[in-house]
């Protein structure tokens, strides 16, 4: 493996400094080995922050061991590598989620399934997990911000014009950005999405198509039935089981890999984070099989570490390093600034209108409500999963910018920091623009407001934000070779737009820095 260093100690003497070699098959009482290695370089997470800094490192000649803590999820023409919404199995949950998904009991057998279901103080978020983080399940709608509400909300330090002109195109380069074709949104299967073009232009909201990550040549060959439907029957919302999908694992991660470089540790569960006494960092990790089971204890040390697990869970971690003493000196606003990008979940319901019980997807149309910059918004139509019958709904998906935010604080009996979420919590954007503009959309239908039944959020954001405690470039204030290069930078939202693209771009504006001022000098 390039750039470890190995060696293997008894379980039982895994404290700090002890140096009492034994086999690499030796076992404690607990019957698990511990393994500690060196590297020069460990990033937690392999979403969009962890691939672009995976790729853009290993271009620069640094080699990388990339942890994930779920697996990889193979898709290809006519696979069954995903689930499906409509019959959800084990592959849709993460072992350790709360026991509850969507506010209902999910009873399925231990397994490193593609979703984690994490429950704070008036809000649940949900976090991906295996290659590709939020990518594999993610609708895959590719937004750039309009400069005036970027601004509004970013630091005008990370240079609006620039990220236009250099940052956001090389990340749609990678994935591969494209709207769907007229003669797939034609199709009977996309009723649904015309219908929602149609209501939204009557009541007078823009109206366009939306880029994705997504060869929609694939939807075009289900369409003529050269492979069996994933796309154009609204089964892709868990995962595309035809493949064509550009997601961080066969883009950025793939090209990572293929540098030689770059070494992917599927399984690999990190527990905690810390510093150590020679100024390196220690990761410990839980490796194991499919159902959760330890296999080994690991122990990394490296010169530097890349937190890249989530707002979710690099909050949560740098948190209880923190709280515990095992990272002195973080800065105060650490776990403050989290938001949730404003996210809700409309079902419209309409017995006038014929959604169809096919409904294409991922998503092909969405309303850009971009002119207000401290109010902007944008509302997008998802397909419903399939059903037997034409159930007359379809799902809209909103989301803006909000000035609420929650903090994570440790609680000492549980062991871990938790979400505090004021329970008013992003009203005034929802009650004030979001919500009204989809009851325009649904014109004389019902909209039931899911989020009104169990707040939640697909995008959560912030918890170790640019300028409070982090530099623009992920660099954790104080704290020399520890970054943050995900969701957990971001503050609190990102700018009307699903985050994906923007923590990409961010990301790959701040390994340019890095690759320039950071290797061979820091690590």
């Amino acid at each position: 493996m390039s750039g470890v260093k190995r060696r293997s100690f008894l379980a039982g003497t895994a404290a700090v400094g002890v140096a009492m070699m034994a086999p690499r098959t030796a076992k404690a009482a607990t019957g698990i080995p511990l393994t500690r290695e060196v590297h020069r370089v460990v990033v937690i997470g392999s979403g969009f922050g962890g691939g672009v800094t995976a790729l853009r490192l290993a271009e620069a000649g640094v080699p990388v061991t990339l942890l994930e803590r779920g697996i990889r999820w193979q898709a290809g023409p006519n696979a069954e590598t995903f689930p499906h919404p409509a019959s959800p199995d084990k592959r849709i949950l993460w072992h350790q989620s709360n026991p509850t998904l969507f506010g209902r009991p999910a009873i399925f057998e231990p397994y490193a399934g593609l979703l984690e279901t994490v429950t704070g103080e008036n809000m649940t978020a949900i976090c991906a997990a295996g290659v590709g983080g939020g990518s594999l399940v993610y609708q895959g709608m590719t937004l750039q911000p309009e400069e005036a509400v970027f601004n509004t909300h970013f630091p005008e330090e990370l240079d609006y014009a620039r990220m236009d002109r250099v940052h956001y195109p090389r990340v749609a380069r990678m994935l591969q950005v494209e709207t769907a074709p007229d003669e797939l949104i034609s199709s009977p299967n996309y009723e649904a999405a015309r219908v929602f073009a149609r209501n939204a232009t009557r009541s007078g909201l823009p109206v366009s198509k939306i880029p994705m990550p997504i060869d929609w040549n694939y939807a075009l060959a289900e369409l003529r039935g050269e492979m069996k439907p994933s796309y154009t029957n609204g089964d892709g919302a868990l995962g595309v089981n035809n493949g064509g999908k550009h997601s961080v694992d066969v883009t950025y991660i793939a090209a990572a890999e293929a540098t030689g470089l770059v070494n992917v540790e599927t399984l690999h569960q990190v527990t905690d984070v810390e510093r150590a006494a020679d100024g390196r960092w220690r990761v410990y990790v839980d490796r194991t099989d499919i159902s959760g089971k330890i296999l080994e204890n690991k122990i990394l040390t490296t010169d530097a570490l890349v937190m890249a697990a989530g707002s979710m869970n690099t909050t949560k971690l740098l948190v209880r390093a923190a709280a515990t003493g095992r990272i002195t000196d973080l800065p105060d606003e650490l776990g403050a600034g989290w938001g949730t990008n404003a996210d809700r979940i409309y079902i419209w319901s309409d017995l006038a209108e014929n959604f169809g019980a096919t409904q294409g997807g991922p998503v092909v149309y969405g309303s850009r409500n971009w002119d207000d910059p401290h109010n902007a918004f944008t509302v997008i139509q998802a397909s419903f999963p399939p059903v037997a019958f034409d159930a007359h709904s379809t799902v809209m998906v909103g989301f803006g910018v909000s000035s609420d935010r929650g903090r994570f604080v440790y609680d000492s009996a549980r062991g871990e920091a938790v979400l505090r979420w004021p329970r008013d919590g992003d009203s005034a954007i929802q009650q004030g623009h979001i919500g009204p503009a989809a009851q325009r959309i649904a014109a004389g239908g019902l909209l039931t407001d899911t989020n009104a039944l169990l707040p939640s959020t697909w995008h959560p954001l912030g918890g170790a934000c640019m300028n409070s405690v982090c530099d623009l470039d992920g660099r954790v204030l104080g704290q020399r070779g520890l970054y943050v290069l995900d969701g957990a930078l971001l503050p609190g939202n990102s700018a009307a737009c699903n985050p994906s693209m923007t923590i990409a771009a961010v990301a790959e504006r701040a390994l340019v820095n890095i690759v320039k001022d950071d290797v061979g000098t820091l690590f």
